[in-house]
């Protein structure tokens, strides 16, 4: 399962994952999911693993790049940390719980919401739809109940939520760049509590010979 080979396969990979995120300023998990998966289904892994094994590894691989995007926006002061201490609770167990539910679900449902969540961001994306402010910005409740909600979506399709928390951090009348800054200390919870979920959910397939650590790959890292 560990081919030399492959080693460079991830490491190409996740160059041109990095460099295409920093080129359209999007977080990598949309790119990295179907490459992941494709790769693995070229080591002969089974197809019932593949996807939740994708969805694991690209959660898993954000740590330390949201990491150091939140340490980045903190230095620069455009952290809303009343905002990040709302949604925090919310964000940490939607994640968590959602991939106790990916965990259950079969790789073609994964892989057919991943694929309709993408088109719904390719769609905002390229009609650049504008969101509109609200005049009474949620509560605590409120907040907890988007970051539980944008939390359950980042972990089905292993992203770090920025294209949901930035808008709706807009919405709520904040800068875009105080939104990026707080969506970004938002990220590193998820990506970590995604990790941590995708980890224990799927420690029966743990396979320490080939660095499988529940649903993680971890030379794919």
């Amino acid at each position: 399962m560990n081919e030399p080979i492959f080693i460079i396969y991830y490491i190409t990979a996740g160059l041109g994952i990095g460099f295409l995120a920093g080129l359209v300023g999007v977080g990598g998990g949309g790119m990295a999911v179907p490459i992941f998966a494709f790769l693995f289904s070229l080591q002969g892994i089974a197809d019932t693993e593949v996807v939740h094994l994708a969805l694991g590894t690209s959660m898993a691989s954000m740590i330390v790049t949201t990491l150091g995007s939140m340490r980045a926006h903190y230095k620069k002061e455009n952290v809303d940390s009343t905002m990040v201490v709302k949604m925090l609770s919310g964000v940490l167990v939607g994640t968590f719980c959602a991939t106790f539910v990916a965990s259950y679900l079969q790789g073609v449902y994964l892989a057919g919401f991943f694929s309709v969540f993408m088109l719904y961001v390719a769609y905002k994306m390229f009609l650049n739809t504008e969101n509109e402010y609200n005049p009474n910005p949620h509560g605590a409740i409120g907040n907890i109940t988007v970051g539980s909600v944008i939390g359950s979506v980042s972990a089905l399709v292993s992203i770090s939520g920025a294209g949901l928390i930035i808008p709706y951090l807009v919405q709520q009348n904040f800068e875009v760049k105080r939104a990026i800054g707080t969506s970004a200390a938002i990220g590193f919870p998820i990506a970590l509590s995604g990790s941590l979920g995708y980890m224990l959910n799927g420690w029966e397939n743990t396979d320490w010979n080939n660095l499988v650590l529940g649903y993680i790959y971890l030379p794919a890292m």
